[in-house]
């Protein structure tokens, strides 16, 4: 087997170049700012390409604001003036009253409706393109990534923190739009009606905005965590899940609960202490909102007895009062949502922002057909900051020669064909294919030329023709059996019930090892590239399974250049030339047949494999 050493960094090295590796951690000061822009410019962006729609959805909140805070304004009238009319005969000013609430009263339904229909509208397209972005940019992201960004932290990204975000679209940030526009047209409001009352009402509302912040630094560095910790229990659960025969096989069910509940405790721990947060808000700005209510309505009933307010202004007042604290209420509540979405936007930009390491060229250079000459020229690699893992070494494979790397673990036979096949870029000198420098190929191209088969050959959920398809989409069913065909795969096929069209289930767990691994192979002959690297394709399968495949490997590399990592030695009979590694040197480099009549290290380790068959 390959080892992670080979291409992963140390942790240390890897939390020192990759900023988001400590994305977990609380940010404060400066980094808050940064963050908070970062996650503003996404939304921005994410909403530019609707913002017809999202004009015309601010367009009926401020229609449907208008509309709900002139209904005060329609009972002052009717107090002050509709019934002193209406004693004297005249019912005019009464009916006018009551006609203008209703009429104002369907208005506000009509563009509540309207609102709803077009903010959900919008919301869902916003959450679709993010959804849609999030998942195509992890996936053009390096190997690089994904090897220190576990995939539950992917998962939770793409799952737990849009679901976060899609609360606030589709409900809190309706309210408070609204709330905040009640609040602002009610103050101006409050101060025509009354400025003597209004000047109670914006002393107290000092104190409410000092409340106010204290809870957002509270209630920002609380989601953080939340978000933080449910990343790492979605972690557990995916490993656990993935590696299910590893965890009943090794009895570690107890030891993942523990594990579990420690970090699903650290979860509930954050949230605690977040709703905590909320509670404390909500509960000191009721209370600055109904001392100061007491206050109006004293002050208010004062100047009524003192002829100096009209008694229709103040429940005018009063009733304006109640829809200033009521929105504040409401914010409250919207405030939760907010910093726990502000908390998974800044996860989701953060991924957003991350570049692949390795990039597609600004001018790639077209390559319609490939021979497979692969030339290595004074390439040498190492992990970033660390020390070199391949030092400076040339290395030329002429077209149609096969390859095999031979070494112990840790030699660096992995890393070479992480660098072959471009998921890694040499950290100095050029590896060519046909005199093209690999990093002037675009990915597509490359990919069509250079394709590797892995020791655990992956297969998707779906059908064995769509599996083997998988090399080339547009193929027809003649060519995917042919390709199954030339692998030795179509006997088995066929005499499955349902042949090329029965689901392998997920990971491929209806086939063996064998039988996967002969998918994979059918893969790469429809794809039919001319450089095939195998990373040890044949170590996990038994003595029938690997002459099986053996077999296949014969027709697969026939007429392709190919570089093949074996620990098996059998492998190496079918290759022209043998190169061994020790500490990411060629120490050796010769025909199969040559180092085995010699006296070097392949011949030491070719003599104790055929000892152990004995």
């Amino acid at each position: 087997m390959s080892t992670d050493t080979e291409i992963r960094a140390a942790p240390e090295q890897a939390a020192d170049w990759r900023g988001i590796a400590k994305e977990d951690d609380a940010v404060t000061g400066t980094g808050n700012l940064v963050l908070a822009g970062r996650s503003r410019r996404l939304l921005l962006d994410l909403v530019r390409p609707y913002r017809k729609q999202a004009v015309l959805t601010f367009a009926l909140i401020l229609l449907d604001n208008a509309a709900k805070v002139s209904l005060p304004l329609f009972i002052a009238y009717g107090l002050d003036h509709g019934i002193g009319q209406g004693r004297q005969g005249n019912w005019t000013p009464l009916i006018a009253t009551v006609a203008g609430f209703v009429g104002v009263t369907a208005l506000s339904g009509i563009t509540t409706y309207l609102f709803l229909r077009c903010a959900g509208s919008l919301s869902q397209r916003v959450l679709f393109d993010l959804r849609v972005r999030a998942f195509a940019h992890t996936q053009r992201l390096s190997v690089s990534f994904h090897e220190t960004y576990t995939s539950g932290k992917i998962v939770t990204r793409l799952t737990s923190d849009i679901e976060t975000l899609q609360e606030l679209l589709e409900g809190a940030l309706n309210q408070a739009f609204s709330a905040i526009l009640s609040v602002v047209s009610i103050a101006v409001l409050l101060v025509w009606l009354d400025p003597m009352l209004a000047t109670i009402v914006l002393v107290g509302f000092v104190p409410l905005v000092l409340v106010t912040r204290w809870a957002q630094r509270r209630q920002r560095a609380g989601y953080r965590r939340t978000r933080g910790a449910i990343a790492r229990v979605v972690v557990q659960f995916v490993e656990s899940m993935s590696g299910m025969r590893a965890v009943q096989a090794f009895r570690r069910e107890e030891r993942n609960r523990e594990v579990l509940g420690a970090e699903d405790s650290e979860y509930q721990r954050a949230t605690t202490t977040a709703i905590r947060g909320m509670g404390d808000y909500a509960g000191l700005s009721n209370f600055i909102g109904k001392v100061t209510t007491v206050i109006v309505l004293l002050v208010g009933a004062w100047q009524v007895i003192e002829g100096n307010l009209a008694i229709g202004v103040l429940a005018a007042y009063l009733l304006y009062l109640d829809q200033f604290y009521g929105p504040l209420d409401e914010l409250a509540q919207v405030f939760n949502s907010y910093q726990s979405a502000a908390a998974a936007m800044e996860k989701i930009s953060g991924v957003l922002e991350e570049e692949p390491e390795v990039a597609e060229p600004a001018q790639p250079v077209a390559l319609d057909r490939a021979s497979g000459a692969v030339r290595m020229d004074k390439v040498w690699f190492g992990y970033h900051a660390g020390a070199a893992v391949l030092p400076e070494f040339d290395l030329d494979i002429p077209a149609g020669q096969v390859v095999a790397l031979v070494g112990a673990t840790g030699a660096g036979k992995s890393t070479l064909a992480k660098l072959l096949t471009r998921f890694y870029d040499p950290s100095g000198g050029r590896i060519t294919l046909d005199g093209v420098d690999l990093r002037e190929l675009a990915d597509a191209e490359l990919r069509r030329h250079i394709v590797m088969v892995t020791q655990e050959a992956y297969l998707f959920s779906g059908t064995i023709a769509d599996n083997i398809r998988l090399g080339r989409p547009d193929a027809s069913d003649t060519e995917v059996a042919a390709a199954a065909m030339a692998v030795g795969l179509d006997v088995f096929v066929r005499s499955l019930p349902d042949g090329y069209a029965t689901d392998v289930r997920t990971r491929g767990g209806r086939l063996s090892a064998g039988q996967r691994q002969l998918v994979a192979f059918a893969r790469v002959f429809l794809a039919d590239p001319a450089v095939i690297v195998l990373d040890e394709a044949t170590s996990s399968l038994d003595i029938p399974g690997e002459r099986l495949v053996q077999h296949a490997l014969e027709t697969l590399l026939r007429g392709r250049t190919a570089v093949i990592i074996a620990h098996r030695l059998s492998t190496v009979a079918i290759a022209d030339r043998v190169l061994v590694l020790d500490a990411g040197r060629v120490v050796e480099d010769g025909a199969p047949a040559e180092l085995i009549n010699g006296q070097g290290r392949f011949a030491g380790l070719h003599a104790a494999w055929r000892d152990s068959l004995v």
